[in-house]
């Protein structure tokens, strides 16, 4: 994976991102789920069509407690590829105390996706169902420095990397290949400081 100064940057800012969310909650729920849409309509769905789309979902997190109460952040890398068209990796980051199933969480989000948003045309992998040997993603403690360091080092890198840019399909200079949520506005501590 090549890096440049675009994605250093990207990588620097979104490990803050992750920084100022768990200054603010003492567990995140970090739910990765891959969204795109099938093959007989990812060669066919424009990059408009596919922005629109996640634009939608993330409009209507408001209206959809039930898939998206408690989510404090997002994170969203939009790609293309000839065989998979459009496609998106998203990390949808919840409050860990009071979200607590990730696999079943993605699961959610992936049938909202499949069945609301794109009427029947999406796909979706859901990334908290692999057995991966170092888990970086699911419920994540403030305290848990191995749990942070394989995020920072193997799970936001592949986010936040160049390839698969969406460059040479863009007709709106205005399109962003990488997105992501406001960081909470830090809040006056009163009382006891969090143990370190």
């Amino acid at each position: 994976m090549s890096t440049s100064k675009t994605s250093n940057y990207r990588l620097a800012s979104t490990k803050k991102y992750i920084d100022d969310l768990s200054s603010t909650h003492s567990k995140l729920n970090i739910v990765r789920v891959d969204l795109g849409y099938d093959k007989e309509h990812s060669q066919t769905v424009t990059l408009e069509d596919a922005n629109s789309d996640i634009n939608r979902m993330l409009n209507n997190m408001r209206s959809k407690p039930s898939v998206f109460a408690n989510k404090v952040g997002h994170i969203i890398k939009t790609e293309h590829t000839p065989d998979r068209g459009v496609h998106f990796h998203t990390i949808l980051i919840y409050d860990g105390q009071k979200v607590r199933e990730d696999i079943t969480k993605a699961e959610q989000i992936g049938d909202y996706w499949k069945e609301h948003i794109t009427d029947g045309k999406g796909t979706f992998h859901n990334c908290n169902r692999n057995e991966y040997k170092d888990k970086g993603i699911g419920i994540l403690d403030y305290k848990d420095t191995d749990k942070r360091k394989i995020l920072d080092e193997d799970v936001l890198p592949y986010l936040c990397k160049d390839e698969q840019t969406i460059e040479s399909i863009k007709t709106n200079k205005k399109a962003r290949a990488f997105t992501r949520g406001i960081a909470p506005k830090q809040k006056e501590t009163r009382g006891r400081p969090r143990e370190q």
